[in-house]
């Protein structure tokens, strides 16, 4: 049984074993001359202005919410797209695409409700 997991562990052997050479080899062989410019925050190459202690909007949460949520439905839609045609060929067709679009639907409504609600309008 271990030994089916051999080439696994062989592979994340030398995976973290090149990361490391090679994070070692750039501080090893690579310029460190540190200056204030360098060490400076970066912001998008703006100079920092103010605490970087600021306090988020609720806006901000919102919308990271909104886009976790859709981007888990696009990781159940990937598989069920791409087993589609297994389910056309067992008979199941329309019952799989009943079932993904109810919960296409319930996303949909989701979206309609925060839309509504003024979750993604920046401006207020």
């Amino acid at each position: 049984m271990f030994g089916d997991f051999v080439p696994l562990f062989l592979m994340i052997a030398l995976a973290l074993g090149l990361a490391l050479t090679l994070l070692a080899a750039a501080a090893y062989i690579g310029p460190s001359r540190p200056s204030g410019t360098k060490t400076m925050p970066y912001e998008s190459g703006m100079d920092p202005v103010g605490s970087a202690h600021e306090r988020y909007s609720v806006k901000f949460y919102l919308v990271a919410m909104i886009f976790i949520v859709f981007d888990v439905e696009v990781v159940f839609m990937w598989p069920w797209a791409a087993s589609f045609h297994s389910f056309v060929e067992s008979g199941a067709g329309l019952g799989v695409i009943a079932v993904m679009s109810l919960f296409t639907l319930i996303l949909l409504v989701g979206l309609l409700y925060d839309v509504k609600k003024g979750g993604l309008d920046f401006e207020q």
